[in-house]
């Protein structure tokens, strides 16, 4: 049985997405981005394939980042196309 799961890009994007909303980060109402590399790194195994994607999420504006980079949360004036982007990702 394999410990870690083997997801596509666009998939990962959406399970950062979701953890972040679950969690209710908002706007000034941030998270370590150390421990969601770390924490994530243990489902999937590669911590640098989710720095760069957490880079490309705030490339595409998806999430802000703060503390010089230290802390990242959910931008709050994309909530609508962030709820939208993981349906669309979930139903694939």
């Amino acid at each position: 049985m394999y410990r870690y799961k083997k997801l596509s890009d666009l998939q990962l994007k959406a399970a950062i997405l979701e953890f972040l909303l679950k969690k209710g980060r908002w706007g000034g109402y941030y998270f370590p981005l150390d421990t969601l590399v770390n924490w994530f790194s243990k489902k999937v195994r590669n911590g640098k394939r989710i720095e760069g994607i957490v880079k490309d999420l705030v490339n595409e504006r998806y999430l802000t980042l703060y503390k010089r980079g230290a802390t990242v949360s959910l931008n709050s004036a994309r909530s609508e196309e962030i709820v939208d982007f993981i349906k669309r990702v979930e139903s694939e």
